[in-house]
């Protein structure tokens, strides 16, 4: 009888200590904040699967600080504060520096980057320029990682007369994102997503969460065409994304938050 108890005390500590522990970091995407998570209803529902909020990586004056959540638990989520008009190399260095930081306290545990929109491409270019952060799996929602015309038109418009009406008014949200329309326009040799779609990638797990739908009032996304969403179509990434879709629209929504659960399950 004792021998038997002893057996069961044992086989619990060995699952115990060979439970796999994960670090899960949220990255917001353009005019957004790490809030975005919360509002959405994409932190609920990763809460309710049993993740446990860590907090937001957030610098101020050149130092990393963590604000809110709570330290314990085997799974943990973690979001961040990017410059979100900034160029996308810029917001890649402060991502790095955020995960540089995290890293150290968890070696042992399996990272996973998930992105929405432009957050999907600051994580991408992160994980080839910085693979000694050894991220396991990246997770991108309605990224254009082949860009958009969108972009474009973000540069059109600041440099039109309505963009200078806005500078005068003082809405400056055009000519500081300047340079971020520029990484975000469709791939062409010489800008910065022909660069990185040429790179050699990490070996890690990559999932494209793709929009789908007739767009406009019938749903879907009018800001990023689907064909751009799929990593697959990335020339370093041909055959190597799992595909998951969902029919709404660009914006972050709590489905977001359940296909997330399945995924990193």
């Amino acid at each position: 009888m004792k021998s038997g108890f002893r057996v069961t005390i044992l086989l619990l500590v060995f699952l115990v200590s060979t439970a796999r522990a994960d670090v899960l970091v949220l990255v917001h995407g353009y005019l957004s904040d790490g809030n975005d998570w919360v509002k959405s209803g994409v932190a609920q529902r990763l809460a309710q699967a049993g993740w446990s909020y860590a907090g937001q990586l957030q610098g101020v004056g050149g130092v990393i600080r963590l604000s809110g959540g709570h330290s314990g638990g085997d799974r943990r989520f973690f979001t961040v504060s990017l410059p979100d008009e900034a160029p996308l190399r810029v917001q890649a260095q402060w991502l790095a520096a955020y995960l540089s930081y995290i890293r150290p306290k968890n070696e042992s545990e399996r990272l996973i980057l998930v992105g929405h929109s432009a957050g999907g491409l600051v994580a991408r270019l992160t994980m080839v320029q910085h693979p000694e952060l050894s991220v396991d799996t990246l997770v991108t929602i309605a990224t254009p990682h082949l860009g958009t015309d969108r972009a474009e038109l973000g540069l059109l418009a600041g440099n039109s007369p309505v963009g200078m009406l806005a500078n005068m008014l003082g809405n400056q949200t055009l000519d500081r994102s300047r340079g971020l329309y520029t990484d975000l326009a469709p791939e062409q040799r010489g800008n910065l997503l022909f660069w990185l779609n040429r790179q050699e990638h990490p070996k890690a797990r990559y999932v494209s969460i793709v929009r789908y739908g007739e767009g406009g009032l019938l749903g879907g996304d009018n800001t990023v065409p689907v064909w751009s969403q799929d990593m697959n179509r990335v020339a370093a990434l041909r055959g190597r994304s799992e595909v998951v879709t969902l029919a709404t629209g660009h914006g972050l929504v709590a489905d977001d938050g359940k296909v997330l659960v399945k995924l990193v399950q």
